[in-house]
């Protein structure tokens, strides 16, 4: 549960990170109401790293490498909802996808593996930090974190949220209306967030993640596979565009987006299986030695 006070900290940045209606004479500056979200949580990390590392004496290697990560992440976050990739998002689908892949397998998994409740619960006074733990191992908040973040729950999550959004009613519906877009971004981010919790989280076990990870590939790889395979456009939004940006047809534009989707996309989460997999592939078995 503690997770889910990062996630919602970020999480009203990236909902309004992409308004079609601003995007219709050029670039322009980014939405306060993207920014400051983003700004608040990294405000919140950069005050508890400092209160933490003046108490640390030992632990500053581990405090610095986490900080590099979660910088890492809040940048891919940054480059996805604060640069004019999410506004060229409303003329291309091509960028809304890179937009979408930037925000679900980078900023996602970085701002995971960097593990930044414990450092942000120091930015508050003892008994907010107390309150706050406390809910997070409370039966109702920790019992509900462990459900949705379970591997499996978490994966079906995920693939809810980028099929049923990816549905031509309500994609058109999300490019046309402000409050439908902040909605689809939001189950993104969230979903990305809860799935990768899973994924990476302390109590998981590597092989249902991996497998997680592998079906995760085959989900999305499915649905890019069927965006670049076909042959005319599926959201009214961009067709009506008639060219979009880069100077590609509609149903180029797509089909390029489904190849994103569909290849890089499928590679990366079989990557990370792999990688959570080597390890014990390495290993021997539980009771015979490593030169038997």
């Amino acid at each position: 549960m503690k997770r889910l006070g990062f996630i919602l900290a970020l999480a009203p940045g990236v909902a309004v990170a992409h308004q079609p209606a601003a995007v219709t004479t050029g670039l322009s500056a980014p939405e306060p109401w993207i920014a400051i979200p983003m700004l608040a949580a990294a405000g919140l990390y950069g005050w508890g790293l400092l209160r933490l590392w003046r108490r640390s004496e030992h632990g500053r290697a581990a405090l610095a490498r986490g900080a590099s990560i979660f910088l890492a992440g809040w940048a891919a976050l940054a480059g996805a909802t604060l640069s004019p990739l999410h506004q060229l998002g409303a003329r291309s689908f091509t960028a809304h996808m890179v937009e979408h892949e930037l925000i679900m397998l980078a900023a996602a998994p970085l701002l995971v593996w960097s593990r930044p409740l414990g450092v942000m619960l120091w930015a508050f006074a003892t008994a907010g930090r107390h309150a706050l733990a406390g809910i997070a191992r409370g039966r109702l908040g920790g019992g509900a974190w462990r459900f949705i973040s379970d591997p499996w729950m978490a994966t079906v999550l995920q693939a809810a949220a980028i099929w049923v959004w990816h549905l031509p009613t309500l994609f058109d519906r999300a490019l046309r209306a402000e409050a439908w877009h902040v909605a689809q971004h939001l189950c993104f981010f969230l979903s990305a967030l809860i799935f990768w919790s899973g994924m990476l989280g302390p109590r998981r076990s590597a092989w249902a993640s991996a497998a997680c990870l592998f079906a995760t590939s085959m989900v999305t790889g499915a649905l890019g596979a069927f965006m670049a395979l076909s042959v005319s456009p599926w959201y009214a939004s961009y067709a009506a565009l008639g060219l979009a940006a880069f100077g590609l047809t509609p149903t180029q534009d797509q089909q390029l987006a489904g190849i994103l989707m569909w290849v890089p996309g499928g590679l990366f989460h079989a990557i990370v299986a792999i990688a959570l997999l080597a390890p014990h592939l390495r290993s021997p078995p539980p009771g015979q030695t490593a030169d038997a």
